[in-house]
């Protein structure tokens, strides 16, 4: 059994990018995340102490995004990973890193990377 919890549109503000520019200047990324695990014992106890605190998962994202310097967002993707799948009860993740800016010369919406990830 999977059961899973999602996070879409976690916002933070960080310096990530190959381009001189991108590591001077911090712009927006947003973030996207499926935690896999067990939820049954919460939906039974209705208690926060037995299922993912969301609330931490988010806070572990917006810090690495807004606080560590990498090129790719490959990295930041897999460095979200890592931590998350720190966090109790955390048995899988999916993870979509948004670049709302990308510097290219055409309109492009955003560039992504999508990762998965186990314990």
């Amino acid at each position: 059994m999977t059961d899973r919890i999602e996070l879409k549109g976690i916002q933070a503000i960080g310096t990530i990018g190959v381009l001189p520019e991108e590591q001077e200047r911090a712009q927006p990324f947003e973030v996207d995340i499926t935690v896999e695990g067990d939820l049954s014992k919460s939906g039974q106890t209705d208690s926060l102490n037995d299922t993912v605190n969301y609330a931490e998962v988010t806070e572990t994202i917006v810090t690495i995004v807004s606080s560590e310097n990498h090129f790719l967002l490959e990295r930041v993707a897999e460095r979200i990973a890592e931590e998350t799948l720190k966090i109790d009860r955390v048995e899988a993740v999916n993870i979509t890193v948004k670049k709302m800016r990308p510097p290219v010369p055409h309109h492009l919406e955003y560039s992504a990377v999508t990762i998965r990830r186990e314990r």
